[in-house]
């Protein structure tokens, strides 16, 4: 089997990676990493990567129309996490998102189907969800994204759906909570407040705190990737996710206390424009085809703070 990882040397996507090459029921796969390298893609992980002679790179945008035909050819299996995928950037730099998000995407989509690829992965988020008060969405929930990041998301999702509707081309999306553990940009809340604390600045906080998220540890998002190459079905979509939902003044307060830092370390910032107040999934779909997140998060944050403060040679330079 031949795999295209498109993104393979960001956060989720070389985590994604590194579980691929450690299973056994793809141990006789090949991997080709597309990434264009931004600010987003470090060359440490890249490197760390390209030791294993099953690994194939190339440099290069999903928008390269030329490079994506050829990069699609004789492969079995795309798993695209190529995307722009900051919130706070998306709102000062929308159109980048667009044209990423959703135009690279649909060139990925019509190479894919060109060349007939077999199964297609499209990396969502559950921000395409919108804001919830109460319960939690699942797959039928209809799109109401609220940021220039989540509506570039949400709209490559429909066409990814329609890919599957009109051509019967075998796409499958997922929709993740969000994501924490080693090699995540320092743009991020987690990895940003743990290393301005190891720097001896702050944990910053938007508005009161209240916003409520659901976290999983990277892994088992990426378990639940593998499990869909293997078992998904074609044309449906799936939510991922833990049931750890913590406010971010509450996350932070976590934090803090696994840093033996004092609270008054935590300073209140300005609000995000147009800041969704809750996200919540209903994973029990996926979760019948026998994924499980089996994390403990309390010992998954712990280790992801040991990993940055291991690894202040990978992030120090980051901005």
């Amino acid at each position: 089997m031949k795999i295209l990882v498109t993104g393979g040397a960001g956060f989720i996507g070389s985590n994604f990676v590194r579980l691929l090459l450690e299973s056994t029921k793809f141990k006789e796969s090949q991997l080709l990493l597309l990434d264009a390298m931004t600010y987003a893609g470090n060359e440490k992980t890249l490197k760390e990567l390209l030791i294993n002679e099953r690994i194939k790179f190339i440099k290069g945008n999903i928008c390269d129309s030329e490079l994506v035909s050829n990069s699609t050819k004789e492969v079995d299996v795309v798993v695209n996490f190529a995307a722009e995928s900051h919130v706070d950037r998306s709102i000062a730099l929308p159109n980048e998102f667009i044209e990423s998000n959703i135009l690279g995407t649909h060139n990925l989509l019509f190479h894919s189907m060109k060349n007939n690829v077999k199964k297609f992965i499209q990396v969502s988020t559950d921000e395409v969800y919108g804001s919830i008060v109460n319960g939690s969405w699942d797959e039928t929930k209809p799109l109401e994204p609220n940021s220039p990041y989540s509506a570039s998301k949400a709209s490559a999702d429909l066409i990814a759906r329609s890919y599957f509707q009109t051509y019967n081309f075998p796409v499958i999306i997922t929709r993740c909570s969000n994501n924490f553990g080693p090699y995540q940009n320092l743009e991020k809340f987690i990895p940003k407040s743990i290393t301005s604390a190891l720097n001896g600045g702050p944990i910053e906080i938007y508005g009161n705190g209240t916003n409520i998220r659901d976290w999983i540890h990277v892994s088992d998002h990426c378990r639940a990737l593998l499990l869909l190459i293997d078992v998904g079905i074609a044309g449906e979509v799936y939510n991922i996710g833990s049931g750890n939902e913590l406010s971010n003044l509450d996350l932070a307060k976590i934090i803090s206390n696994l840093m033996n830092l004092p609270e008054t370390d935590l300073k209140f910032v300005a609000d995000r424009k147009g800041h969704d107040q809750r996200y919540s999934v209903n994973y029990s779909k996926i979760e019948k085809l026998g994924f499980k997140p089996a994390r403990d998060f309390h010992k998954l944050l712990g280790a992801t703070i040991e990993w940055y403060k291991s690894n202040s040679n990978w992030w120090s330079q980051q901005n």
